[in-house]
């Protein structure tokens, strides 16, 4: 590695994939958030992309395990054991140089989840474990300038949670952390394929599904594809084709919550700062920016112009990293714990 003082880092622990920032060297690390336990022993086997490709596909005794669920630990000491060998392959010592962490969490956490969070990053072998909300880190990472005095809203859609917010002066005005986001969208094409088919697929086929086929909105264009599973009425493997109107007809009810959330953050919101949303529209962030027409399904929707930040999966950790590398800028809009 060359040179390894990595005194801090910044982390976005998403519900899907985790990504890690270190001044001066950018983005280091994108992984999924996942971990493959062993039942038997306890033992952690496989994290990230290796864990990832276990994922349907192990014995009884291995489990894969998503230790973050709709954006917050569900599972403490898994969560810690993720977040300690990330790290480390981030090439920092933790045993000689403790880093100090910045990790960014969903806008409506709890005040037990923030601390579970803290712990964890102290846990594997942070010095110092500070937090910043996630619309917050998503705005800095799409460029918004946080500080002025005028309005910017920002939806920022991942794996676990829709964060929406109007964000002023570098803090939040008006914010929703909606608990739908990139795996409800496959669990919705999962459950519709069931319906409809008969036909149980994978999580990895669902995801297949939503990248290929699935749009925000309705389009003319007729696409398909083949996809295999187990037949629900015979326990036989089974391939079936699912053409493109299907899955964005299962993708509308959790958008609708997506959309709910947004017009929520819009009636809460004083009306100058809504005339500054309507002049300077919405920017749309996280992975479920990239599902097709999102844009303007919110536009629709809302009224207001709606633009997709450059670089919508990792706007969030850049963010963070912008952050800690500027902390005395950004010192109203990091949450400082000790």
């Amino acid at each position: 590695m060359g040179i390894n003082v990595v005194r801090k880092i910044a982390i976005d622990l998403g519900t899907t994939s985790t990504l890690m920032y270190v001044p001066g060297r950018g983005i280091v690390l994108n992984e999924p958030s996942v971990v493959a336990v062993s039942v038997e022993e306890s033992a952690v086997l496989a994290i990230g992309n290796e864990a990832k490709e276990m994922i349907g596909r192990t014995p009884e005794t291995i489990v894969a395990h998503q230790p973050l669920k709709d954006g917050v630990i569900a599972d403490y000491r898994v969560t810690e054991a993720l977040m300690r060998s990330l790290i480390q392959k981030t090439g920092v010592s933790v045993r000689f140089l403790r880093p100090e962490v910045l990790v960014s969490v969903p806008a409506g956490i709890t005040s037990t989840e923030r601390r579970a969070v803290v712990d964890a990053a102290l846990s594997a072998g942070a010095r110092a474990a500070y937090l910043i909300k996630e619309p917050i880190a998503a705005a800095i990472g799409a460029g918004i300038p946080i500080g002025e005095s005028s309005g910017h809203m920002i939806v920022d859609i991942g794996g676990g949670t829709t964060e929406v917010a109007i964000i002023s002066l570098g803090g939040i005005v008006a914010a929703n952390s909606a608990r739908v986001g990139g795996n409800r969208f496959d669990e919705a094409i999962t459950d519709h394929i069931r319906k409809r088919y008969g036909l149980m697929i994978g999580q990895q086929t669902s995801e297949k599904l939503k990248k290929d086929l699935a749009s925000a909105t309705m389009t003319d264009e007729t696409k398909q594809l083949t996809v295999r599973g187990r037949d629900l009425a015979t326990g036989l493997p089974k391939e079936s084709t699912v053409v493109s109107a299907e899955v964005t007809e299962a993708l509308r009810d959790p958008l609708e919550e997506v959309i709910q959330a947004i017009k929520h953050v819009l009636q809460e919101t004083p009306p100058e700062l809504s005339s500054d949303v309507i002049d300077k529209g919405i920017v749309i962030s996280g992975g479920g920016a990239l599902l097709r027409n999102m844009d303007k399904l919110i536009s629709q929707s809302t009224s207001v112009p709606c633009y997709i930040a450059d670089d919508p999966l990792v706007c969030v950790v850049k963010g963070a990293g912008a952050a800690l590398e500027n902390i005395e800028t950004y010192k109203r809009s990091v949450l400082l714990t000790k």
